[in-house]
């Protein structure tokens, strides 16, 4: 039984610091290539091809990780929102969110911080694909817009950075006003995982309990017509009381 214990423990080891250093080669391997291809190819043409290569990366990272049987996965739910316009809200447990979301969806632009665009390793690619910087906020609200009227689905984790005190951190709302400029729908979208690894805090070589589960259900769909403040402080509520244990909701 030790043995075993010891065997154990050295393939998860493999599966979790290899997962990571494949996800990192995968990025640069196409972060290099994109930087100069961004500049070359017409705008329309380069985003859209910038956007379905993530999309395949995160697919095939996840399907690698998958296959080590210490991984699950179950988002086909995101399937449903292909091919529309949408500003998508979600909560934000972990850095392997944008993962999850963008490996099912072949037009989607992220809202990231400066300095990951910044990075050699993701900026290349995450600048062809049209990823949004978030420090500037009137030049974030204008291409936002922008990337909606051309087809595009916005991720937006409306906490601004990954949960500190679960189940959410307070909304900011800057994504409802695009949203009410716009006429563009919010569809929530809730990131369940049975795992705080890659949560705020969490030590990048710290092992978790695996097998690690990550889950994805859609919630429901929003139009802003009102006051922005109110409406985000009503989605915020709505957030808290989807969150609680299902157990809860059914009394709620």
């Amino acid at each position: 039984m030790w043995l075993w214990r010891q065997i154990t423990s050295l393939y998860e080891y493999i599966v979790l610091y290899g997962g990571l250093l494949f996800f990192a080669l995968i990025c640069l391997a196409w972060s290099l290539p994109a930087a100069v291809l961004r500049h070359l190819l017409p705008r329309r043409i380069a985003v859209s091809l910038g956007q379905r290569v993530i999309m395949l990366g995160f697919r095939t990272y996840l399907c690698v990780v998958r296959a080590s049987g210490l991984v699950k996965c179950d988002l086909g739910a995101l399937d449903a929102l292909r091919g529309e316009p949408l500003i998508i809200t979600t909560n934000h447990p972990a850095l392997i969110d944008v993962v999850l979301i963008g490996s099912r969806l072949p037009r989607m632009v992220c809202v990231l911080k400066a300095s990951l665009l910044d990075n050699p390793m993701l900026g290349g690619g995450a600048s062809m694909a049209g990823y949004l910087r978030n420090d500037f906020t009137g030049n974030l609200i204008r291409r936002a817009a922008a990337a909606i009227h051309e087809g595009r689905q916005l991720l937006i984790f409306p906490e601004g950075t990954r949960t500190v005190t679960p189940p959410i951190n307070p909304f900011k709302g800057g994504f409802a006003l695009v949203a009410k400029k716009n006429g563009v729908p919010i569809q929530t979208v809730f990131i369940e995982t049975n795992s705080p690894f890659l949560g705020k805090g969490w030590p990048l070589l710290k092992k978790p309990e695996f097998p690690l589960i990550y889950r994805v259900r859609l919630g429901e769909r929003f139009e802003v017509t009102g006051d922005v403040h109110a409406f985000v402080a009503e989605l915020e509520a709505y957030y808290r009381r989807e969150m609680q244990p299902t157990e809860s909701r059914e009394h709620t």
